[in-house]
């Protein structure tokens, strides 16, 4: 097989859940033919607009993804060029109160879930658990109940017949019902296929600050059922994230005041990472730049990530017209706003390669410059387009046509996603996150054990004369070097991992990032075991200071089944490709991607 220079993790995860198999299963694809099957059919949208660039691009695009320079999401590699042809990844869907509406949309998801979307939700419009239903007489039996239905439904359906199915389940603060909901994942086998985040308005966390009542509302009348003290529901909040790493919270109206088309709905809901805030019935795809390509040999090559950005975003647009969608309205309100998400991967490991620890005002102030460099790119990218080819068509009400911004062929450009799985492929770190640890094991591909040794760090140890193999039996309980005495300290400073960090670095670096993003940053803050209570409240209390739009804390161990495991380094001795030095994304827990 053609490998193209990927590690044997990357190689294992294609086989597994990209490649194409005949009726019998067996690989009947290279990765060059993945990447050339991809280019080639998002390419054919160019016969629409330049038919005479077709070939130039698609062969712009081939180079740019076999280079892992950039990788579309997962759908977009798995469906391009097959029968399947659904290529996004994220959609949200509306749940409506009644019994076909609920139950419609469980159809709608299913759909979804088998072309390898995932799919969010907001429960929030569902009345409460023993509320009046006046076409039978009986009581309602409430949102939690009704996700139950969903959970089950996701069981069912494998993701594009090769992943997992994934939710995102929201409810609004005020629901009479989030007790329940705040709740629910202290049975360990409850939605096991949802993520879940607590819809929190501004009103409530000003209540929090004042000590005071706050109304929990019944959505079908609009009437207020109870209130409940603000700082008790807040600690049950946080104890439950503690506990269980759900809920997250999703700052409702931050997100709602970054909406690029007020006028077409209110957000309710993201798709089942946080990353990608969508009305109803919308979908978007996602691309990530490799930003560790671009740090290679410790000097950061601004004009590389410029053609990148470029490209990227003119590929992200081409997904939207070649797309099958799987449902008549999603591909109306989809081509209404055409979203796209441009975002990066390998970040921790180009500050490796740049000689930046993560904590340090030097990265965020990188960070930063980064994403605004990306985000003024995509935005000068999709105002091309939009000359090329004409504006998303509710551009007209839109906040940017009020701002007085050019026409542009996309509501939003930039998304930063965790990258699980395709910063896998790529061999690198995941999204923004820092490394998870220097050495451990990933579980993916249904079970599948995938050791990771960080070969920038292997490398760093024998520049220094050390031997990598004796160093990374310290680090195996733990997967740190912090506190390996005989590791020269600027190489203990520059390879910190996720537990070695204060919550507040976490933080503070999706805080850098989301400014200069239109839709949000998928980053959890990684606490350890013995992490208190008070930790998860000063995290979740930072974000929205910050004006993060969400955020997920997840305690090591907190539940049984994670994705990643310390512990048992593996030898790498055989070569520095022997293992992958993918890291940690704060990935998905849902469906691990």
């Amino acid at each position: 097989m053609d490998d193209l220079g990927l590690t044997p993790n990357a190689l294992a995860v294609l086989r597994h859940r990209y490649l194409r198999k005949d009726a019998e299963g067996r690989v009947i694809e290279t990765p060059e033919e993945l990447f050339r099957r991809v280019a080639a059919a998002v390419a054919l949208a160019e016969e629409r607009f330049r038919p005479q660039e077709r070939t130039r691009w698609e062969a712009a695009f081939y180079e740019a993804m076999a280079g892992r320079w950039f990788l579309p999401n997962s759908p977009t590699l798995m469906n391009a060029g097959t029968a399947i042809g659904q290529l996004s990844a994220c959609f949200v869907l509306p749940v409506p109160d009644s019994i076909p509406g609920i139950f419609g949309a469980v159809a709608e998801m299913a759909i979804i879930h088998q072309t390898g979307g995932g799919t969010g939700f907001s429960f929030s419009r569902l009345r409460p658990a023993g509320d009046v239903v006046a076409e039978t007489g009986g009581v309602a039996s409430g949102p939690v109940s009704f996700m139950r239905v969903f959970d089950v439904a996701t069981d069912v359906i494998k993701q594009g017949g090769r992943r997992r199915g994934a939710n995102m389940g929201v409810l609004a603060v005020e629901h009479p019902d989030i007790e329940t909901f705040v709740t629910v994942k202290d049975d360990r086998t409850a939605l096991t296929n949802f993520n879940l985040s607590v819809a929190v308005s501004d009103a409530f966390m000003e209540a929090i600050e004042r000590g005071t009542e706050f109304p929990l509302v019944n959505p079908r009348t609009g009437e207020r059922v109870r209130t409940v003290d603000a700082r008790e529901l807040w600690e049950l909040i946080c104890q439950a994230a503690w506990r269980n790493g759900d809920p997250g919270l999703l700052f409702i109206d931050e997100v709602n005041r970054h909406n690029p088309t007020p006028e077409a709905g209110r957000i309710e809901a993201t798709n089942p990472c946080g990353e990608q805030p969508l009305l109803p019935y919308e979908s978007c795809n996602l691309g990530s730049i490799n930003l560790a390509r671009l740090a290679e040999g410790g000097a950061f090559d601004w004009q590389r990530l410029d053609e990148l950005v470029q490209l990227a975003v003119r590929f992200l647009d081409d997904v939207i017209e070649v797309n099958r969608f799987p449902l008549p309205a999603i591909a109306e309100m989809t081509k209404a706003n055409r979203k796209i998400g441009l975002g990066v991967m390998g970040f921790a490991d180009a500050l490796i390669e740049l000689g930046i620890p993560y904590d340090s005002d030097e990265a965020l102030s990188f960070a930063e410059r980064l994403m605004e460099r990306i985000a003024q790119g995509a935005r000068e990218a999709s105002a091309l387009l939009a000359r090329e080819r004409g504006p998303f068509p509710n551009f007209e009400r839109s906040v940017w046509k009020a701002r007085g911004l050019p026409p542009l062929r996309n509501a939003t450009v930039t998304t930063v996603a965790p990258t699980g799985t395709i910063s896998i492929i790529a061999g690198t770190s995941s999204g923004i996150e820092p490394l998870f640890a220097l050495a451990y094991h990933r579980t993916v591909l249904d079970g599948q054990d995938l050791p990771e040794v960080n070969q920038l760090f292997v490398r760093a140890l024998r520049r220094e004369g050390l031997d990598p193999e004796a160093v990374l039996k310290r680090v195996e309980a733990t997967g740190s070097v912090r506190n390996v005495a005989e590791v020269p300290e600027h190489i203990r400073r520059l390879f910190p991992v996720a537990l070695d960090l204060e919550p507040a670095w976490h933080v503070r670096m999706q805080a850098a990032f989301q400014r200069h993003t239109d839709n949000a940053v998928s980053k959890t803050v990684n606490l350890p075991s013995n992490a208190s209570v008070e930790a998860v409240r000063e995290v979740f209390r930072l974000a929205y200071e910050l004006g993060c739009k969400g955020i997920t804390v997840f305690r090591y161990g907190c539940r049984g089944e994670q994705v990643l495991e310390l512990g048992r380094v593996p030898s790498f001795v055989a070569g520095e490709r022997a293992v992958a030095h993918a890291e940690f994304t704060g990935e998905c827990r849902i469906c691990s991607t």
